[in-house]
C-alpha cells in the first residue's frame, strides 16, 4: 500500500499564476506583433502578414499548451524568471534584448518595409521558407522542453530543482537546440512576410542568440556536474557539423 505522503510527492505539481500568465502572454504575443506590424505599415491589406500571424499563434500558442499540460512545473519556473536571484547577470541583458528585437522591432521594421516604404519584396519562395523555418523550429523547441524539464527562460545553475544534465531526445544532437529553434523563429517573419530589410535585423537577433550560446555553454561546463563528458561526447552548439 502507498504512502499518502508518497503519493503527495509523486503528485505533478499544476499551473499555478506564473505559468497562466505565460500562457496568456504567449497568446497574445501574435497580436501585440500584428498591431505593431500593422501600424508601422500603416496598413492592413497585407497577406502574407497575416498568414504570418496565424502561423505564429498556432506554431507558438499551441505548443505552449501542451508543454503546461505536460511539465506545468516548468512552465511556472519559466513565468518566474524576473525573480530569480541566482540568473546570471549578462542573460538578464540578452533575454530581453532578444525580446525586444525578435517580438517588437522586426515586426516594426517589417510593417515599414514591405507595408508603407516598400524598400524590398522578397518572392514567393521566401514565404514558404519562412513557414518551414517556423514550423521547424517549433517542433525543435517544443521537443527540447518536453525533454528538458530544467528549461527555464533565464540561465542559471538550477539546484532547488535538481539540476542535470539532459542527453536525449534534441539534445543527442546538438547541445543547444533551443536556441536553433528560437533562431528559425526570428528568421521566419521576415520571409514569410517577404522583408529583406527585416532579414538584417533577424541576423542581429541570431547573433543574440549566438552569444548567449557561447555564454551558456561556458556556464555549464564550469558548474553543472557532468556537463563537460557531454560536451565531449555531443561535440556541436547549434549546428552539427559546423558549430
Amino acid at each position: 500500500m502507498v504512502d499518502p505522503s508518497e503519493r503527495a510527492e509523486t503528485k505533478k505539481p499544476g499551473l499555478r499564476r506564473p505559468g497562466i500568465m505565460v500562457l496568456v502572454g504567449t497568446f497574445l504575443g501574435p497580436f501585440i506583433e500584428g498591431a505593431l506590424l500593422f501600424a508601422a505599415a500603416g496598413t492592413i491589406n497585407m497577406p502574407r502578414a497575416w498568414l504570418f500571424l496565424a502561423v505564429s499563434m498556432v506554431g507558438m500558442f499551441g505548443p505552449t499548451v501542451l508543454v503546461a499540460w505536460v511539465h506545468p512545473d516548468l512552465v511556472n519556473h519559466r513565468g518566474l524568471w524576473k525573480r530569480k536571484k541566482d540568473a546570471k547577470r549578462w542573460d538578464r541583458v540578452l533575454v530581453p534584448l532578444y525580446g525586444v528585437l525578435a517580438f517588437y522591432a522586426i515586426p516594426v521594421v517589417v510593417g515599414l518595409d514591405v507595408g508603407r516604404y516598400h524598400w524590398s519584396s522578397l518572392g514567393a519562395w521566401a514565404t514558404v521558407l519562412g513557414t518551414l523555418s517556423f514550423a521547424f523550429g517549433t517542433v525543435v523547441l517544443t521537443w527540447a522542453m518536453l525533454v528538458n524539464r530544467h528549461f527555464e527562460t533565464i540561465v542559471r545553475i538550477q539546484t532547488d530543482r535538481g539540476h542535470k544534465v539532459v542527453t536525449t531526445g534534441p539534445y543527442a544532437l546538438v547541445r543547444h537546440p533551443g536556441y536553433v529553434g528560437a533562431s528559425l523563429w526570428a528568421l521566419a517573419a521576415p520571409l514569410i512576410v517577404g522583408s529583406a530589410y527585416a532579414l538584417i535585423l533577424a541576423a542581429i537577433v541570431v547573433l543574440v542568440l549566438v552569444i548567449r550560446t557561447h555564454l551558456e555553454d561556458t556556464t555549464l561546463r564550469a558548474e553543472l556536474r557532468g556537463y563537460t563528458d557531454y560536451a565531449q561526447k555531443t561535440k556541436y552548439r547549434l549546428l552539427p557539423g559546423i558549430w
